[in-house]
Formats: C-alpha cells, sequence, structure tokens
C-alpha cells in the first residue's frame, strides 16, 4: 500500500507544483514590415512638391559613373553590387551628402539598419537641411530606428522630417 501512496503523492506534489508556475508571457509583437516596404516610406516621405524650397547639392562629376552604375544594380536587385560602387564613390568622396544618402538606402534595403542610419546621419549633418532631400534623409533614419524597434527615437527623427517642409518664394 505505501508504493501507491508515494506515487500519489508524487502525482499531487507535481499537480500542485504545476497549478503555481505562470503562464508564459504574451509573444512579442514581430514587424514584419520589410526593406522595401521602408524603403517605399522613404520616397513617399520624400516626395517633392513645387511650392516648396528645394536645395540640391552640386554632384562631383569623378563619382558620376559610380553613382549610375550603382543605381543599375540596385534597379536590377544586386544591392551588394550597389554598395560597393557606392563604397568606392565615398572613398574619392567621402563628404558627399548625395552618395550618402543613396548609401544609407541601399543599406536601408540590404536590412542594415545601423549603418542605414550612421549613412543618413552623416548625409544630414552635411546635407541640405531643407526640402526632400532633408525629408529622405530623416525619413531613412526614422525607418532604421523604428526596425530596431526604437519608437522613441522614430518619433524624434519624424519631428525633424516635418521642419524639413519648407515654403518657397512666392512670385508674381
Amino acid at each position: 500500500m505505501k508504493p501507491i501512496l508515494s506515487r500519489l503523492s508524487l502525482l499531487a506534489l507535481a499537480l500542485s507544483l504545476g497549478a503555481c508556475s505562470s503562464a508564459p508571457p504574451p509573444p512579442v509583437p514581430v514587424d514584419t514590415t520589410t526593406p522595401a516596404q521602408r524603403m517605399a516610406v522613404v520616397e513617399k516621405v520624400a516626395g517633392v512638391e513645387d511650392t516648396e524650397l528645394s536645395v540640391q547639392p552640386l554632384r562631383d562629376p569623378q563619382v558620376g559613373d559610380l553613382r549610375e552604375s550603382a543605381q543599375r544594380k540596385r534597379a536590377a536587385g544586386d544591392l551588394a553590387g550597389a554598395a560597393g560602387l557606392l563604397d568606392q564613390a565615398l572613398a574619392l568622396v567621402a563628404d558627399d551628402p548625395g552618395v550618402l544618402q543613396e548609401r544609407a538606402e541601399v543599406a536601408l534595403l540590404q536590412g542594415d539598419w545601423p549603418n542605414a542610419e550612421k549613412f543618413a546621419k552623416r548625409a544630414v549633418d552635411l546635407g541640405s537641411k531643407t526640402g526632400p532631400v532633408c525629408r529622405r534623409h530623416w525619413a531613412t533614419i526614422e525607418q532604421a530606428r523604428l526596425a530596431r524597434g526604437e519608437k522613441e527615437n522614430a518619433a524624434s527623427a519624424q519631428a525633424q522630417i516635418d521642419a524639413c517642409t519648407v515654403p518657397g518664394i512666392k512670385r508674381y
């Protein structure tokens, strides 16, 4: 009779311990936004209105071929090739905000969130503080932060996007 009691005791103990355990935590929501969807947001936010001031940086002709080749590779889906060409261009003109932004966008498309933000921040520091180019920089930063789950930091980038829009001069 004792073996039955000890089995019943063990069973009762196991059931009582099982009742004390807590339920598993709810699953953390997974962001299913793809890099291409993030890039589409950047392009939409940048938009160009003909009623606003738009400052475009001067382009260095030395890197024109590299940039064009990178654009073709990006369009063909060869993101690694595009990144390599833009890295070569940056080796020639490290302070070109246009090349930095293009490199940030390729990093965004690659899902390389830290580099997307790094290149876009450098472009902000060196480039236009108004207009569609400015919005493009900050939208890239915002999307990189959202991808990393940094909602508060993304909100500060959103505020910068709003500050980039400056009405153009009305001429009669």
